[in-house]
């Protein structure tokens, strides 16, 4: 490239912002989580929170089967699992069939299942519940999520919280801070043009301190995205939440130092007569997060991952309330949480809640990113001891 066009585009850059080249429209890209780690890593043993939402509403009774009780197969006739499909749990309960990477976290006492998770008054829409659940305010719409809060209380870092995709989830939005948006897919960099970002970064004694910026951006987008080059593929992969978790765990091994990571899995919205769809779905979801944490290794991470509600005992295609929760991780002291709730005892055909989803939230905040969970979820609430201090 010719030096004077090279010092045009440089100087233009410098004013614009060179990540415009290659990024989508989105708040950050990988040469700025790549900069970041190398500028300010994430500390030894810090802890990282991975929140996976399942939009639609999951079957949580067909999630965490009872297969023990007469009563879910007298009220699910067509949809109930036989007890010879489950993956048993213990005597009572078990998985579906499709999540067998998380019945060997089971095995392995990394994975946390909170039982009958919920809130006071529960609403049976979708919007609304998601709504509840994500700025963790039932008795009244606020405009601030739970994480956001979290970000408004804890300073100014734009990456501390990272969305995987370019549309923020209300979790992730504070009064004055909101989470990063990263999209996992990058424009795969051909031979024309990795040989142009190649002479825009090359260094120049005279370039100003801003130009120099400017190159060293271009530097690490260019190896960012030859780095980055076993992650991209994934983007085409039908399971899209594998896409989002591979990003997540080249960022966490990178060191990027980011707190929080929210990922998501839509399509939940099955009712009762998909029992193959949610079973697919949840095939996709163990999957993604079975590899993932395999991926990170014994990184400090924890994965959590719920649903907005989730379905009736009978078989009747409507929505339902409460529901299990997943926690996953080499951190997580496996096991139950919660009492089941009663498939007999119900509120209007709806299961009655056992466990305050902000007590899911405020064991998460104290233990994984180590802050005060109260401007998140409010006073009184109190962890479930799902995760070692």
């Amino acid at each position: 490239m010719p030096e004077i066009n090279r010092r045009k585009f440089l100087i233009a850059s410098a004013g614009a912002g060179a990540a415009g080249l290659l990024s989508t429209a989105v708040a950050v890209d990988w040469p700025d989580l790549m900069r970041a780690a190398r500028d300010r890593p994430l500390p030894d043993g810090a802890g990282v929170l991975v929140i996976a939402t399942l939009y639609g509403g999951n079957d949580g009774i067909n999630t965490l089967i009872p297969y023990g009780d007469n009563a879910y197969h007298d009220a699910r006739p067509e949809l109930a699992y036989a007890p010879g499909e489950v993956i048993h749990l213990d005597e009572r309960l078990g998985l579906n069939p499709a999540m067998k990477g998380l019945a060997q976290l089971w095995n392995q006492r990394q994975l946390a299942i909170v039982r009958g998770v919920g809130y006071p008054k529960p609403d049976h829409s979708h919007f609304r519940s998601m709504d509840i659940w994500q700025t963790a305010s039932p008795s009244e719409p606020v405009s601030t999520g739970w994480i956001g809060r979290w970000l408004d209380a804890t300073g100014d870092d734009p990456l501390r919280a990272v969305n995987i995709g370019p549309v923020l989830p209300p979790l992730a939005v504070g009064e004055k801070r909101t989470a990063a948006a990263l999209s996992p897919a990058q424009v795969p960099a051909g031979d024309g043009l990795d040989a142009i970002m190649g002479a825009l970064g090359a260094d120049d004694p005279d370039d100003t301190p801003a130009m120099a910026a400017v190159c060293e951006a271009y530097r690490a987008a260019r190896t960012v995205s030859k780095t980055f080059d076993s992650v991209k593929p994934a983007v085409h992969q039908a399971n899209s939440l594998s896409a989002q978790l591979s990003a997540v765990a080249e960022a966490v091994k990178a060191r990027v130092p980011t707190r929080v990571y929210t990922v998501q899995l839509g399509g939940f919205d099955t009712h009762a007569g998909e029992r193959n769809t949610q079973q697919r779905l949840l095939q996709t979801f163990d999957q993604a997060v079975t590899a993932f944490l395999q991926q990170v290794g014994g990184a400090n991470v924890v994965v959590m991952a719920y649903s907005e509600f989730g379905r009736r005992v009978h078989a009747n295609a409507s929505q339902g309330t409460a529901g299990p929760v997943f926690v996953a991780g080499t951190r997580v002291k496996g096991g139950f949480y919660g009492e089941q709730p009663s498939l007999t005892d119900l509120d209007n055909g709806d299961l009655k809640y056992t466990t305050d989803f902000r007590d899911v939230y405020h064991e998460l905040l104290t233990r994984t990113v180590g802050a005060d969970p109260i401007p998140s979820v409010g006073p009184g609430r109190n962890g479930l001891g799902f995760l070692s201090a």
